[in-house]
């Protein structure tokens, strides 16, 4: 994926492979280079150039462990400003890294770079990053992998081989110049013409069954998926034919397990998910599908991918195709949703304070307001808490919150870099 990852320390220096890349871990830091440039790409019958990093869709995957620190420089070699968001990263004290545009940085402009300081502290398991900036993150999203700290393990057995699975929307046409125009306009934004796994749509779709993404496995052995939602609009259901799943985290949190045939998942969440490639050698299909409660119109098609087990045997016509819950099956969404418990115990605990100082009060509503001389203007602000469908942040289903130095420098926000990207 043309990455590039560069680590010293004195002492000890390992290497090892992830998604076919070669990466250089030190104990404690790790540094990356993303460059932002416009790339080709053929789906669904139409080719269209669109800003990607590294020139990849989905773009790389970064991996650290739990208390570790990356820092990644992003060269912007496109045409226009972006921000990157490290999503679901607490980034305790940096907010200056924390990446929403025009909340705690501006953007990158096109032909500069900016260098990214990621601190990871509790979050164990899979995250992901994206762009910041408007729809760009239809396009600009990869995921993190946090691996446990050294010398720890998981909470359940090593599994024997991990792999990331990224579902996305698919866009025909330029993102931005669609977004552009909606919020000129007023008008909703237009919707996507499907989805993606691991940047293919998959057999469903014209045009697409010769890339159809494809898991090797080997017959009864357990794999880790780190499941990331990078769909722009629309939760989605997740399931592989004749294949149970086991969830084990959330947003980089360990949960109690789950034991299900499918799972809901909702944009920008992440989960990894547990299977066991127990069923005669075969082919499986692996689909994602939307939930969708609105009245809005939405892509209610589905992405596939194959599970492929290794062997010889004789391949079936068509893969096993798994049954997953109708769109508007509010239960089947609810009921997923409800199961999730945190792990909670001696070794992860969860601390909820049971004193409550301040009470804040955020009403979310959706309401329809004319934009006067067809523009609508945002604000600033320190951290950034917002919808993330994409199109209810863009209506300003959004809010900032400021949190204000503690009493001690721990408890103060770090000194602000040297370089922040101008606002001009």
């Amino acid at each position: 994926m043309g990455i590039k990852n560069k680590g010293f320390i004195s002492g000890l220096l390992g290497f090892l492979f992830l998604d076919g890349l070669l990466l250089c871990l030190a104990a404690d830091i790790h540094y990356y280079d993303f460059v932002l440039q416009e790339a080709n790409f053929t789906k669904m019958c139409s080719t269209k150039s669109m800003l990607t990093v590294n020139g990849s869709f989905p773009g790389p995957t970064i991996q650290a462990r739990k208390g570790d620190t990356m820092f990644i420089k992003v060269i912007n070699q496109g045409t226009y400003g972006v921000t990157i968001h490290w999503h679901g990263v607490k980034q305790p004290r940096n907010p200056w890294s924390d990446g929403p545009e025009n909340i705690t940085q501006c953007p990158i402009a096109a032909g500069t770079s900016f260098t990214y300081e990621v601190i990871l502290s509790t979050e164990e398991g899979t995250l992901w990053w994206h762009a910041h900036s408007d729809w760009t993150r239809a396009t600009v999203h990869g995921a993190i992998v946090i691996l446990p700290a050294a010398g720890t393990t998981y909470p359940f057995l090593t599994p024997y081989k991990e792999q990331t699975i990224v579902l996305a929307s698919w866009f025909k046409g330029d993102v931005m110049a669609m977004i552009t125009n909606s919020i000129a306009t007023g008008t909703n934004p237009t919707q996507a013409d499907g989805y993606t796994i691991n940047g293919e749509p998959g057999d469903l779709y014209d045009c697409s069954n010769e890339t159809t993404y494809r898991l090797s496995v080997e017959y009864n052995k357990t794999y880790l998926l780190r499941i990331v939602n990078a769909v722009m609009n629309e939760e989605q259901f997740f399931g592989i034919a004749n294949h149970s799943l086991t969830v084990v985290a959330q947003d980089a949190a360990y949960i109690k397990p789950i034991n299900t045939t499918y799972i809901m998942i909702t944009p920008g969440q992440t989960m990894d998910v547990l299977f066991t490639s127990n069923q005669a050698l075969s082919h499986f299909y692996m689909a994602a599908s939307p939930y969708h409660d609105s009245v809005l119109t939405f892509p209610n098609s589905t992405a596939t991918a194959i599970v492929q087990y290794e062997g010889n045997y004789t391949a079936p016509s068509s893969p096993f195709f798994p049954t997953l819950p109708a769109y508007n099956d509010i239960d089947a969404a609810q009921k997923f949703t409800n199961s999730v418990k945190s792990l909670a115990n001696e070794e992860y605990p969860i601390s909820v304070p049971e004193r409550i100082n301040t009470r804040i009060y955020i009403a979310v509503s959706l309401n329809a307001l004319r934009c006067s001389n067809s523009s609508c203007d945002t604000a600033d602000g320190v951290w950034f808490m917002h919808c993330h469908i994409e199109r209810h942040a863009t209506w300003g289903m959004d809010t900032v919150l400021i949190v204000k130095n503690g009493t001690t420098p721990n408890t103060s926000m770090l000194p602000r870099p040297t370089y922040m990207p101008p606002c001009s």
